[in-house]
Order: C-alpha cells, then sequence, then structure tokens
C-alpha cells in the first residue's frame, strides 16, 4: 500500500474521525452541559434552604446561637477536607465519575438529614451532603477547561449563573414549600434531595470519559529539541503551589469571599428576621441576594477573559459588599431590598475567582491542582467567620458586631483580590 493509502487507513480507523464518532462527542459534550448546569444547581440548596429555616431547625433540634454557628461553619469544613481529595479521586476514577458520586452523595444527605432526630446526625448528614458538593466545587472548573477549553468564560459563567440560580431558587422557596407540606420544616428541607436525584443522571453515561473528549494524541513535530520536549513534561508534573505568590493569593481572596457567601448564606434572614421582616420575606431577600447572581455570573467570567488584570472587578464587587453592610448596619429594615442588591452583586466574588481559577493555569492538570488548592486553602480560612459571627450575636445580643466583622473582613479581600488578578500563571511561578 502506498503512503497515501496507509494514511487515509489510519485515518478512517481513527477514533473519533468517523462521522459516528464525531455523533458520540458532540452527543457527549451536549450530555456535559447538562450535566454541568444540573450539578450547579445542586451545589448550595443543602446551605440556604437551611439558612432560610434555621430558627425552625434550632428549636426543632434544641440548638443553641454558638451551636448554629458551629453549623454554618460546617460547609467550608467540609469543602476544605473533602475538597483536597478531588484530583486524586478524579485521577483515578475520572472526574465524571467522581461529580456522579458527589450528586449521590448529596441526595443521600439531603434526605436523611431532617429525619436524624438530633444534632449530631444533622451534622454527619449534612456533612455527607457537603462531601459530594466539596468534590464536585473543585471539579468543575477541571471539567470545563477539559471539555471547552476555549470558551472557559462562557462555561464557567453558564455554571455559575446554575449555581446562583439553585442557590436563590432554594432560598426563596423553601419556606412556602415548608407552608405547603404541612409546616414541618422537616419535609421543607428533605424535598430538596429530589433536585440533587436528577442531577445523578445526566452522569452515569459519561463515567467512561475520564479526560473529557476523545481526541486523536499528538506525536512530536520532528526536530522537537530536547529542551521543549521537557517543557510539555514540566508542565504535567505536579507544581508547587506554596511557591506561587498569585497561588496564595488567590487562595486568600477565596477564603475571604467563601466567608463572606457562608455568613450571608447562613446569618441574613435571621438579621432580617430579628429587625422585624416576617419569615417568608426573609427568605426572599436572601433569594434576591442570591438572584443578582444569575445574570452577573454570566456576564463577569466573559468580561473578566477579556481582561489583563481582573483586579478593577474585584474592587467594584468589594465597594458594593461593604455599602451592603454598612446598610445592615444602620437600617435593616428600612433599606432591606437595597442592601440585599448590594450584597448580591458582591457576592459574585465567586464566579471570579473560578475564572481566575481557569485563567492562572495553562494546563488541564495545573488548573485541577490549582483548583484543590484555593478551594481548600480558602475553605480552611473561611471555616472561623460564620462561627464567630454566632458567637458574637450572642454574646453581645445583637448585630452591631457582627456585622462590622464582615466589613473589616471585606478590605483585605479587596487587597489579595486585585493581586490574584494580575496576569501571570501559577506555572511560571512555582518552577522558578
Amino acid at each position: 500500500m502506498s503512503p497515501t493509502g496507509r494514511g487515509a487507513a489510519a485515518a478512517a480507523n481513527t477514533p473519533g474521525t468517523t462521522s459516528a464518532g464525531g455523533g458520540t462527542r458532540a452527543w457527549a459534550t451536549r450530555l456535559v452541559v447538562v450535566g454541568i448546569v444540573l450539578a450547579a444547581v445542586n451545589l448550595r440548596p443543602a446551605i440556604t434552604s437551611l439558612g432560610a429555616l434555621l430558627e425552625e431547625v434550632r428549636d426543632g433540634l434544641g440548638m443553641s446561637g454558638s451551636v448554629a454557628g458551629l453549623l454554618t461553619s460546617v460547609p467550608p469544613l467540609c469543602f476544605a477536607v473533602f475538597g483536597v481529595t478531588a484530583p486524586r479521586l478524579a485521577r483515578r476514577f475520572g472526574p465524571a465519575a467522581v461529580v456522579c458520586a458527589g450528586m449521590a452523595a448529596i441526595t443521600a444527605g439531603l434526605l436523611v438529614r431532617p429525619y436524624v432526630g438530633n444534632t449530631a446526625g444533622f451534622l454527619a448528614a449534612s456533612a455527607l451532603a457537603l462531601m459530594g458538593i466539596a468534590v464536585s466545587n473543585v471539579l468543575m472548573p477541571v471539567i470545563v477547561k477539559q471539555w471547552f477549553p476555549d470558551r472557559v468564560g462562557s462555561m464557567t459563567g453558564l455554571y455559575s449563573m446554575a449555581l446562583a440560580l439553585g442557590t436563590s431558587l432554594a432560598a426563596a422557596v423553601t419556606v412556602p414549600l415548608t407552608d405547603a407540606l404541612g409546616g414541618s420544616w422537616r419535609s421543607g428541607l428533605a424535598v430538596w434531595a429530589a433536585v440533587a436525584a436528577a442531577a445523578v443522571l445526566p452522569w452515569l453515561p459519561l463515567v467512561r470519559h475520564r479526560s473529557g473528549p476523545a481526541t486523536q494524541p499528538q506525536q512530536p513535530a520532528r526536530g522537537t529539541t530536547q529542551q521543549a520536549a521537557r517543557g510539555t513534561t514540566q508542565q504535567h508534573a505536579p507544581l508547587r503551589l506554596t511557591r506561587s505568590r498569585t497561588a496564595w493569593a488567590l487562595a486568600v481572596f477565596f477564603g475571604l469571599q467563601a466567608t463572606a457567601a457562608y455568613i450571608t448564606m447562613g446569618w441574613m434572614p435571621q438579621i432580617f428576621r430579628d429587625a422585624g421582616v416576617p419569615a417568608g420575606t426573609a427568605g426572599v431577600l436572601l433569594a434576591v441576594t442570591m438572584v443578582m447572581g444569575v445574570p452577573l455570573a454570566f456576564v463577569i467570567p466573559r468580561v473578566a477573559t477579556r481582561l489583563p488584570h481582573q483586579g478593577p472587578i474585584v474592587l467594584v464587587l468589594g465597594v458594593c459588599g461593604l455599602a451592603g453592610y454598612a446598610g445592615l448596619y444602620f437600617a435593616p429594615a428600612g433599606g432591606a431590598w437595597a442592601w440585599a442588591l448590594l450584597l448580591g452583586v458582591s457576592n459574585c466574588a465567586f464566579p471570579l475567582a473560578l475564572t481566575m481559577v481557569g485563567m492562572r493555569a495553562r494546563s488541564g492538570p495545573g488548573v485541577a491542582q490549582l483548583s484543590a488548592f484555593a478551594q481548600s486553602t480558602g475553605y480552611l480560612i473561611s471555616i472561623p467567620g460564620p462561627l464567630l459571627v454566632g458567637v458574637l450575636y450572642q454574646q453581645s445580643g445583637g448585630w452591631g458586631l457582627p456585622i462590622a466583622l464582615m466589613a473589616a473582613l471585606m478590605v483585605p479581600q479587596m487587597v489579595v483580590g486585585f493581586l490574584a488578578g494580575r496576569d501571570r500563571t501559577i506555572e511560571d511561578e512555582a518552577t522558578r
């Protein structure tokens, strides 16, 4: 057979080059999009549904304010502890399989926790759901980078928008759903298990896809230098991220924005209720805060990927947060809707942080390492915040000191976010 004939035969037998293979890849890609959206919708209802019914849960389980503060600190603790295992699990089983298992863990945790009957069991079941959320949190940027390397901004925006939609939906409808189900907070919390179960389905056919869409392995071009080959190998070697200032800045930024987000999701409805706002309205106000992330979470990543420096976006979001905290301090009920909107804009630091994770690394393995490092370290940083708010609230008998703490933490968040937004990559810093 001539060289031309051999080349044509090889092309015909290459996986993924036939029309059937192309159709399979297109089908798998569409399924990944559905899976990403449904997974993102389920990454926050476990937290915001509890925030809307926190007073009822406290009364039902006999929790003190300090224990309730511990409960609001469980999410970042689980995200830090379990999130660091995500890259290792993904290497062994594939990202899709780990996310599928994560959605199943969320379903089981949400179904069990309302009916365990004591605080310890409630915390344990919550931890099971949060474990699933933790590994999915870390692997979402990895899956986006693998399947959509040329559309990181758009897909991160879609994922963040779905996450914000799920967050706000749980905050808005949990109280009305509870009333419709007979007023039992247990039923109001358990209903979200059905939504999580639906998110398992699209990932089941993708379990065998370990590293994104099938592609033809590329051989080095003739004449490739040994130095270039070593550079390619170095790209996939584990990076020492503790040497990277950008990785540390991004981790601290992630931790401080997570602190603000979990304080908001866990305590903001209670702040409004203590100011005289009805429980249903307080839940809707939290929903307003979360729903601001729906359009902005799609826009901000797209804008961020077009800018050489994302620091100015960080500063704008921080100023909105400071204004919202000032409003909560001076007139929590009078301007409740305005403060909810401002804090909703400020909470969009989360999709911005996810976008910067994808931009501060050049390769898929680099994104996986940076995502695990930034999220695990960041969530460790965020653990004391919600707990400290609960203690300050119980000891002072009001919200003045907790709100002052929230505002004070916004300043370093703006500083480290500005540093993390510089046009640098961790590969350059970690291998110097």
